[in-house]
Formats: C-alpha cells, structure tokens, sequence
C-alpha cells in the first residue's frame, strides 16, 4: 500500500479513492513558503520529536517554521546521567549518585539494577525533552550504529555508546564514524577487539562501508559491490588492527572504560585498495590511521547520498522514487558535502522543505513503539509517578518494559542493520503492525483509557476530566472531537468520521445534551454521578479514537 492508499484509508476512503498525485515532483528541498498552519506545525513536531503536546504544537504555530526549527536543534548541556535509584547493594554509589564511572562489585544484583537505572533514564529522556529534536536524532544513530545489549552485556559501556551519539546528533558525521569506530562497545560488538596483525577480523571494516557510510550497490563482478569489494574489506581490516576495549564489567577502580591501541597488534604493511578507491595505498600511521581510513572513505559522495537516504527514510517516507532521489537526496547530499558533512545544515533544509510539508508526506509514517507509547502519554497530559526518585524512575521503567512486547527494544536491535522497519523491503514501516505487536498495542491504549496501571500504588491514566478543559470550547461536542483529534491524528477527520465519534460521545442525542450534562457537571463538581457520566462517556470516546488507523499514523 502507497502513502495515497494510506491517507485515502485515513480520510475515511477507499484506497481507489485515493488523491491524485500532485503536479511536479511532489515537492523538492525548496524551502516551503505556504501557510505555516496547525497540521503543518504539528507534523513538524511529531516527526522531529517524540509525542508533542497541544501546547507545543500552538506554541511553534505562533513561532512560524524557521523559529520551531531553530528550537528543535538549539545546543543545549547534555541531560544529566543515570543514578542509582533504588540499590541499597551497591557500595560504590549511594541512592542519588551516578554510577557511570563507577567500579562493579561481583553481584548481579548491582548489574541489574544499573540495566535498569539505564532504560528507565532513557524513557524519562523521551518524556521530558522539550521541543527538541535530540532523541529523536539519537534513536537514530542507534539504528543505524545498531549494537545489542546481548553482545555488550554492560551498561557503563552501552550508556558511554549512547551519549557519543547524542554528543553527536546532529553534528559532524564524518567526526562520529571516528568515534564510534574506536567505541569500546562498538569495538566489543563487532569484534575489533579480537582484530589482530595476524589475524584480522573483517566484520568491522565490512560493516563500515555497507551499513555506516556507503551502502551495498549492485554485483559488478567477483567480489565488487560497486562502492567497495572484497580488496577493500580486507584492506580496512588490517588498517583497524590493534584497537582494544578497556573496563567491561569491571570491579577495579584503578582501571577505567575507554579504549586503547596496542602497537604490536597493529599490521605496519601498507594496505592496498581497490578501483573502487582509486587504487589508493594507506601507509602506517600506528594509532591515528584508522582516521586516515575515515577520510578516505568521505571523499567519496556516495557517503552523502546514503545518509541522505537513511534520513529521509526515517523523517518523510520509506519509498524513494526517482524524483525523490533527484530532487531532495541529491540536494541533501550536496549540502552534507557543502558543510564538511555537518549534518545538521542538511536535516534541517529537508525539516522545512516544499517536500516534507507535501500532504502525500503527512501521515503515512507508521509511528515505532517508543513514539507510540510516548504519543499517548504526552499529548493526553497523563501524570506519571512523581512523588520520588525511586516512584520516577520506576515509572519510566514501566513503560519502557512496554515495547519490547511491540518489537522495539531500546539498547537491543535485533540484527546489525537495526530494525527491520527502517530498511526491509517492501514492507518496512508496516512490519511494526503484525500479528504479533498489534495486541500489546491496543492493550496498553485501552488499559491507559480504562483503569490504568498500577505503579506502587500510582494509577497512570488518562484523566479524561482534566484533558477536556484544554480544548478551546469543551461545551460543544463538536469541538471537543475536533481538538481531541488535532491532538492525536495526523490529519483532520472527514464528516463521516466526526459524525461516527459524535455518535459514540452522545448517542442517539442532539448536541445541546453534551452542554447542558457539561454545565451541570462543572456547576455540582462533587456530584459523583455527574462526573462519572461525563468521564463515560470521555472515555468512550477516547477509547474509540485511539483503536483507530489514525492513532498508529504520524
């Protein structure tokens, strides 16, 4: 199914239905000069970051396109580090203290926790953001740097990968292949830990050039893939040898994380590359050739190119046709190569281009587990444990054990290419709905609609009373679907649908009923009943709304 299928579905629509193409290719990187309204400041915001409010998106409204943009990636200090939250078993840290730096003892009791500490951190990070596009960019990287916790299996080294991300995330590109490329969680993943002079270890080098900078192309022959070959694989292995991790899972104070170069493990000889480089020669330069390696790779534009792809996939839309690829991917390259692959000149001329506020770009992107669950806790304003540090983190701990059930788990992507969805054809996005995931989806909606969960004594739900007093006129049912739904669909509703929800909030009833059982509610507060036939029929509504296609759509 086509994005036209797809908005048609969400209009109310048959896929047949669908709108026609519009004239041109569909937008280009020319910056977008048209109305800056509610839907175009609200997709902004939900593709740049995760589960804007109501009152962050009428807010970017009244900045305009260049200001919100320019907030979105405003350098901020980086966020504060994890702590110890809850351990009494933890000699090292006290409760309150960070543990990053901190030796282990011999129990996996303190591990755990530190795991935990982690995730729970993470998740408070997408809650509590801003209008940023940080974590967002973060995510990211982590995709498409992928490494899992199965193989690193320490969470000093996968918190000190994550923050070089974020350090970098919209950075200098060419700066992060450096630093992660010598990353002790990186170099344990991949193997460059075990890569030696007499044996070199080639998953690294591969992964460098087929995941990270180039991408695989075509078959040209015996061992060429077009942008590399084989040669090459060999060759950026032996440049790589000698690199190894320091610290995993280590109980000494005395030696800390990092990674370091050991000089008898590395191969002087000098390496030959392929036609595909030029028949380029490294020659020995100990520790610092591997940088040598990296800007060698970047004077080839093929590197711009395929970050471009991997951004747009991410920001607009899986499907790159041929006026996509001439009329934004190679601008967006070209702009990267420009700024000395900068990245963020390049994502924020796609972030305020003709092209992404397209309408055929607005909506078909099928939200990812963390931006779904986020999407609902957010914009409907639901209270989160707050009472102490050990209430917030375990808090934000709940609902991060909610989206491996959905198929993304943070810190664990199931394979080196990251997930499935951001680059298996043909389906990608739509692998995130399947048999398996829309269950623990709607589970958790109708949960968070209906009695909520139970945090140590904390109920985490919506509260339907309180959300309604947000919208502009809470007395008419009309409104109220109108604004619920600018809150949470990507796109107006068409009649049918309104009129379908209005059936739902007051069935069989005219509209006038909806504001006189309102009056009378907010004139007797302390009047249970009341309240509770106002709050039934909230949450029926709301219940309605988010099993709908439109709340999985961003």
């Amino acid at each position: 199914m086509d994005r036209r299928a797809t908005l048609a579905i969400l209009r109310g629509k048959k896929p047949s239905e669908a709108p026609a193409p519009p004239p041109g290719p569909n937008g280009s990187l020319t910056p977008y000069t048209g109305a800056w309204t509610y839907e175009l400041a609200a997709h902004l915001l939900r593709r740049a970051m995760f589960g804007p409010t109501y009152a962050q998106i009428k807010d970017a409204v009244t900045k305009g396109l260049n200001a919100t943009i320019d907030q979105l990636f405003k350098d901020t200090a980086l966020p504060a580090p994890p702590v110890n939250h809850n351990s009494t078993e933890d000699p090292n840290v006290p409760i309150g203290s960070t543990w990053i730096n901190a030796p282990y003892i011999d129990s996996n009791n303190v591990r755990t926790y530190r795991n935990q500490s982690l995730r729970a951190w993470t998740m408070g990070l997408l809650l509590t953001e801003g209008v940023s596009a940080r974590e967002k960019m973060t995510l990211f990287w982590h995709n498409h740097f992928a490494i899992n916790t199965m193989n690193i299996n320490d969470p000093k080294f996968l918190y000190n990968y994550i923050n070089t991300l974020r350090k970098h995330a919209w950075g200098n590109f060419r700066d992060l292949i450096k630093a992660i490329t010598i990353d002790p969680a990186m170099l344990r993943f991949l193997n460059g830990n075990q890569n030696t002079k007499g044996s070199p270890n080639e998953n690294y080098a591969r992964e460098l050039m087929e995941l990270y900078t180039l991408g695989k192309g075509e078959l040209a022959g015996p061992g060429d893939y077009t942008t590399f070959t084989e040669q090459d694989v060999l060759a950026m292995a032996r440049v790589l040898t000698g690199w190894r991790d320091r610290g995993h899972y280590n109980a000494n104070p005395m030696i800390t994380m990092g990674s370091y170069f050991i000089p008898n493990q590395h191969d002087t000889g000098s390496k030959q590359l392929s036609h595909r480089f030029n028949n380029a020669v490294i020659t020995n330069k100990d520790d610092k050739e591997y940088l040598d390696l990296i800007d060698l790779i970047f004077q080839k534009q093929e590197v711009a190119r395929f970050i471009s792809r991997k951004l747009y996939r991410w920001f607009i839309y899986y499907d790159i046709d041929a006026a996509a690829e001439q009329n934004v991917i190679e601008p967006m390259a070209q702009i990267l190569i420009a700024n000395n692959y900068n990245i963020k000149p390049a994502i924020q001329a796609l972030l305020k281009s003709e092209h992404f506020y397209n309408m055929l770009n607005v909506g078909p992107l099928i939200k990812n587990p963390l931006d779904f669950i986020v999407s609902a806790i957010k914009p409907l304003e639901v209270e989160l444990p707050n009472a102490d540090l050990a209430a917030r983190y375990n808090g934000w701990l709940s609902l991060y054990r909610l989206s491996p059930n959905m198929q993304m788990d943070y810190y664990n992507p199931p394979d080196v290419a990251g997930w499935k969805a951001y680059y298996q054809e043909p389906a990608y996005y739509r692998i995130w709905i399947n048999a398996s995931t829309l269950a623990p989806r709607m589970n958790f909606t109708n949960t968070l609609i209906g009695n909520g969960f139970n945090y140590n004594g904390f109920r985490v739900k919506i509260d339907v009373l309180k959300f309604v007093k947000t919208v502009s006129d809470p007395y008419d049912p009309n409104k109220v679907i109108e604004e619920f739904a600018k809150i949470i669909f990507p796109q107006p509703l068409p009649v049918e649908q309104r009129d379908a929800l209005k059936e739902v909030l007051l069935p069989g009833l005219p509209d006038y009923e909806w504001g006189v059982e309102y009056t009378e509610y907010l004139e007797k507060p302390n009047d249970t009943t009341l309240a509770k036939a106002i709050e039934t029929k909230l949450r029926n509504l709301l219940k309605a709304m988010l099993t709908m296609p439109e709340f999985y759509l961003s």
